[in-house]
């Protein structure tokens, strides 16, 4: 489901010219399709599912995919035998081979259907899971060609575990992880799509605020606790949320407060132990809320989001605590980024041939932040931090830490000027920069 999110404040700082989102064609005949998922492989090949950017209601079974980069996309059915069935994620392993959860909006059931040949046909794998007075088919991931897991709500009201199953051979047998998610609180459930994965590692949240956390590729589970209620209102109804992770360790979750459909206020909370423990929620007033997606193994987090009813996209370098905007006026939908030069964006086709997805041109961690007066690149930077102005003579420049340590000072002219901060820890720190009347602070990140 997508979220119409709050007017919120934007930073001014902007990314230079040399960063863009590059349109590609979707291939959809339908117009207005809009991009729902969007699943980075490598650099050629990518999957994504659509949905009816007109008339957001209506059901879609439909992906496009490339295997050269975006240059060519090439869109099909997910032809799982019930149109009436709502396609609830997909997760690809290469360009062949991909597998989705499908369940009905009302009854729930469903199941996992797989494609081998490059989604042509689509075969109903475990098929006789799903099946139970409760059962709700919430989700599949695979790690590998070899390891996934399928999960859902407890099969019946006196089931103590949520549905779920591992396979180790791609799907041909799989096996119930009764005693792995076992003991769960009374009334506990699932949401479809409400996970997040990365590497050997999968995070599964409930309604009573509860994360299932596997590090091996679901051959053990942990319930953790959350900082937050309930991740999708269906229990406590004034709270939702959800968790995005850049390794086993290292992620974010950001906690809604509800009132009725409407989001109220916001929290953004961090982890470093993969969730065992999060950091006290602090105000979080962005409105890249959904649609974002952490560059694996990095502190960087790309989203998309309206204010104002302004849409932009914009990359964060600190997990989600500082925003810099790459591009407004344009609306994006989902984003999904394999590295910091391979990322696509979401959005919505005029035909077949124009439009529908976006592919980044430049590199998140080489970028060259621009404004009216200076320019300070690369941003992050682990030795050296240039910056130039075409417009002033010269300029002051104090760097601050965090804590507001004062970490130098410095005079400069408007030629390029190198400051070193390879001495620096590893952190965000803060780059005043003052000329007379003129004043700016850019956020720089010391890897």
């Amino acid at each position: 489901m997508k979220k119409l999110l709050l007017s919120l404040s934007l930073f001014s700082i902007g990314f230079a010219a040399n960063a863009q989102w590059v349109a590609q064609a979707s291939g959809f005949t339908d117009v207005n399709r809009g991009i729902d998922e969007i699943h980075v492989i490598d650099a050629n090949t990518v999957w994504c599912t659509a949905y009816d950017g007109v008339t957001t209601s209506n059901n879609v079974q439909e992906f496009t995919k490339t295997i050269d980069g975006g240059t060519t996309w090439v869109p099909g059915l997910i032809d799982i035998g019930d149109t009436t069935l709502k396609i609830g994620n997909l997760t690809a392993v290469n360009g062949t081979t991909a597998w989705v959860s499908a369940f009905d909006n009302s009854l729930g059931l469903g199941g996992v259907w797989n494609t081998t040949d490059s989604g042509v046909t689509w075969t109903q794998q475990n098929t006789t899971a799903f099946t139970g007075a409760t059962s709700w088919c919430d989700g599949v991931h695979f790690f590998d060609a070899n390891n996934g897991v399928a999960f859902g709500d407890p099969a019946s009201s006196s089931a103590n575990d949520l549905e779920a199953y591992r396979t180790t051979d791609g799907g041909a047998t799989w096996t119930s992880l009764a005693a792995a998610m076992t003991n769960i609180i009374p009334g506990d459930f699932g949401y479809a799509g409400s996970f997040a994965a990365v590497g050997n590692a999968m995070w599964i949240t409930t309604a009573k605020g509860k994360v299932y956390r596997t590090l091996d590729k679901g051959a053990t589970w942990t319930r953790l606790n959350s900082p937050i209620a309930d991740f999708g209102g269906g229990d406590t109804a004034t709270s939702s949320g959800r968790l995005y992770f850049s390794d086993a360790n290292n992620g974010i979750l950001i906690g809604n407060t509800l009132s009725g459909t409407t989001i109220t206020a916001r929290k953004l909370y961090k982890t470093t132990d993969g969730g065992s423990t999060w950091s006290a929620g602090v105000a979080y007033t962005q409105p890249y809320n959904y649609n974002i997606c952490y560059v694996p193994g990095t502190t960087m987090l790309v989203g998309t989001g309206v204010a104002s009813s302004v849409y932009s996209s914009a990359l964060s370098l600190d997990n989600g605590t500082t925003w810099t905007v790459i591009e407004s006026g344009t609306q994006r939908t989902t984003v999904g980024f394999a590295s910091t030069t391979t990322g696509w964006a979401g959005g919505f086709n005029s035909d077949a041939f124009t439009g529908g997805i976006f592919k980044f041109s430049g590199n998140l961690a080489n970028q060259q932040f621009a404004n009216n007066s200076f320019k300070v690149y690369p941003n992050p930077s682990s030795s050296f931090v240039t910056i130039s102005s075409e417009q002033l003579d010269s300029f002051k420049l104090k760097v601050t830490d965090l804590t507001g340590k004062v970490m130098l000072t410095q005079e400069f002219s408007g030629i390029e000027n190198t400051v070193d901060v390879s001495s620096f820890a590893t952190g965000l720190y803060f780059f005043e920069i003052n000329s007379g009347s003129k004043s700016e602070t850019i956020k720089i990140m010391k890897n």
